[in-house]
């Protein structure tokens, strides 16, 4: 164990295991509320998953929303997250999630010193259910001065891109388009943005209020008495006395056994910290923690970039404007299209474990997005550049026929496919799946695209390429069961004294749902809220 913030006391009233957003607001809360806290993150920099986000959250009905004139109700917005979660989401955390929300969001700003960019015309992803909402549900963390932590800023992990923010990339759309010498100056000046910002900005709140701080402090043991959970033992034997425990270790999505058991499909990469591997999970269970929603993941399509690392480790790199820009388009192992393109990256990466049709029970996978050089020129592929030698991650040809010998795809049917495809691009509408019709899918398509739909451009100049795309996951979004204050409940759902849950290593609120953008972040910011108010209480 390494402290990085304060020094070690004999009894804390809280100990949180874990250094995401949501441990975080758990501890800043508390702490603010005049509580003793202790941090302790296995891993050797603080944030987990969080810092390495997009940093986005949604909140709805929020003080942003009507100070801009948006309608938003906080029943409009649960009816909707019931229908996306389509039933399966408990209504205690459901509710909970919802309607605290601008609760937290006031708290986090007015006590804390967070600052939030309120996005009024950031789609929700489910446009066609009941209750969604065309804009102004999610918001994200302003840029941060990292600064203001001092030599503490070297302690919080980084996702190793340039300080933009998402509200900047959505608007630039392809990195061909980015102001790079702007953003190098911005990060000369030490400015934050995106997951390493909101993380920031609520480690700097809990130092402002003396919270203890420990990396390289992996926990092993919840300690417990007659009267509840008292405590945690450490890797290295240290023992820590507390009245509170809050376990936010994150996912499991590193323990590929322990996946391949649980998760309903395989996950075959993911982007999260590698230290995400259950621990909090097995603490729990062991003193007989119920658990639910454990074959449920936050899913994304992403492409393998080999040397993209993250504490050592391959991880998998996200595809946005890769799949969603107009010119490129997604084949499965029969070389022809299976889902639309451009909608969210969870219900697209179902699409990728789901079956071609009902009369053809093949799997989608493998797939690859296609494009041409045309696309190349204009947007570029992650770091790639038009003009550049073709990187061992793409596969490159001058036909669509050899293009389809390379991907083991029939070449009728990929010729057919990227054909009537350009009929599409040329006439403005997706007739077989409905590219470019949502608000969500223009949002992300190109203003500046001469084709009549944002979404859709032909493909017609050779050399064509294919990116290998796989079923990748941010982390796995069920395991400890807990109420809707976050106290973790045993197995015959009675709350174990002391003890208390939230982020990835819990129950998702929403179930199998995914509201929209920030979906990951809003709710558990929420239930660490909760938890710190709770345990204040």
């Amino acid at each position: 164990m390494k402290l990085v913030n304060g020094e070690l006391a004999p009894r804390y009233d809280v100990v949180v295991l874990g250094s995401g957003a949501s441990g975080l607001a758990a501890a800043a809360v508390a702490a603010r509320k005049g509580k003793k806290v202790l941090v302790l993150e296995k891993a050797s920099l603080l944030g987990g998953t969080s810092a390495v986000s997009g940093g986005m959250i949604w909140v709805p009905a929020t003080t942003h929303a009507a100070a801009a004139g948006n309608p938003d109700t906080l029943d409009e917005a649960a009816t909707y997250v019931r229908a996306v979660a389509r039933g399966r989401g408990r209504e205690e955390l459901l509710d909970a999630a919802v309607h605290y929300g601008p609760e937290t969001l006031t708290f986090l700003e007015e006590e804390c010193g967070m600052r939030f960019i309120f996005l009024d015309d950031f789609p929700d992803y489910r446009q066609d259910l009941p209750g969604a909402s065309a804009g102004g549900r999610t918001l994200e963390p302003e840029l941060f001065d990292g600064t203001v932590l001092g030599d503490l800023i070297d302690h919080v992990r980084t996702d190793g891109r340039a300080p933009f923010t998402m509200q900047e990339y959505e608007r630039w759309g392809a990195f061909t388009k980015f102001p790079w010498d702007e953003l190098a100056e911005r990060q000369k000046k030490g400015l934050l943005a995106k997951g390493r910002a909101l993380v920031a900005g609520l480690l700097a709140s809990c130092v402002r209020d003396g919270v203890d701080v420990a990396i390289e402090a992996r926990a092993l043991t919840l300690r417990t008495s007659d009267n509840g959970v008292d405590g945690v033992i450490l890797e290295d034997g240290t023992a820590v006395t507390a009245d509170n425990v809050v376990v936010a270790t994150g996912g499991f999505e590193w323990d590929k056994k322990l996946a391949d058991s649980m998760v309903q499909s395989r996950i075959y990469t993911q982007c999260s910290p590698p230290s995400n591997t259950g621990d909090g999970l097995r603490m729990a269970q062991r003193i007989g923690s119920m658990t639910r929603g454990t074959r449920e993941a936050w899913w994304a399509p992403m492409s393998v970039i080999p040397g993209d690392l993250r504490d050592g480790e391959q991880i998998g790199s996200l595809l946005r404007f890769e799949r969603q820009g107009p010119g490129s388009l997604m084949v499965n192992r029969n070389g022809v299209r299976f889902a639309n393109e451009s909608q969210n990256y969870n219900d697209l990466a179902r699409a990728l474990h789901s079956w071609d049709s009902p009369n053809n029970r093949t799997l989608n996978s493998p797939v690859h997005v296609v494009f041409d050089t045309t696309y190349l020129k204009q947007y570029g592929v992650f770091a790639h550049r038009y003009g550049q030698p073709t990187p061992e991650y793409l596969i490159e040809a001058p036909t669509l026929a050899e293009l389809a010998a390379k991907i083991h795809v029939p070449a009728e049917a990929l010729e057919a496919t990227v054909a009537r495809f350009n009929g599409f691009a040329e006439q403005g509408v997706d007739s077989d799946f409905g590219r470019g019709e949502s608000a969500y899918d223009k949002y992300w398509g190109d203003q500046d695209n001469p084709w009549p739909n944002p979404s859709l451009a032909p493909l017609t100049e050779g050399p064509f390429y294919a990116l290998p795309v796989v079923n990748g996951v941010f982390g796995t979004n069920g395991g400890i069961a807990t109420d809707g204050e976050g106290r973790v409940l045993d197995v015959d759902g009675q709350a174990i004294a002391g003890l208390y849950a939230v982020g990835n290593v819990t129950e998702s609120a929403y179930a199998a749902g995914y509201p929209g953008a920030g979906a990951t972040l809003g709710p558990i910011l929420v239930f660490g809220y909760r938890i710190g108010q709770a345990i204040a209480a």
